[in-house]
């Protein structure tokens, strides 16, 4: 019998660890990220960052605001296949990637600090 009870017990332990583990990734999951507020802003202020999913650039400029990345007013310019580009980016004279511009038409390319970002967009960057 005590056999049995140990069995149960080591059971009963692997399952809260796991729902611990899930609870935990899940609340993580959810948790605004530090630059949320910051990349809602660069939109408000209709800047726009043009980019290519095959662009190292590109992906490491999103690299540098973590998940908040997915607020970012992002348009893509590469065709699905890599080879071309679309035609909003070809109307927009975007030339390389990463290309930021902003409401006043002024252009920002190649990997923008965020400092540099925050200072043309009056946007607040969190320390």
């Amino acid at each position: 019998m005590k056999e049995k009870m140990k069995i149960t017990l080591i059971w009963v332990i692997i399952g809260l660890a796991f729902i611990t583990g899930l609870v935990f990734f899940a609340v993580r999951a959810t948790a605004p990220g530090k630059l949320d507020n910051f990349a809602q802003c660069l939109k408000t202020q209709g800047v726009i960052f043009y980019g290519a999913f095959w662009c190292p650039h590109c992906q490491k400029q999103k690299s540098w605001f973590v998940s908040s990345a997915q607020y970012l007013p992002y348009i893509e310019c590469s065709t699905p296949d890599g080879q071309g580009q679309l035609a909003i980016c070809t109307q927009n004279k975007v030339n390389s990637y990463p290309t930021w511009v902003f409401k006043d038409g002024s252009r920002l390319t190649g990997e923008t600090p965020l400092a540099d970002l925050a200072a043309k967009t009056g946007c607040v960057l969190p320390q």
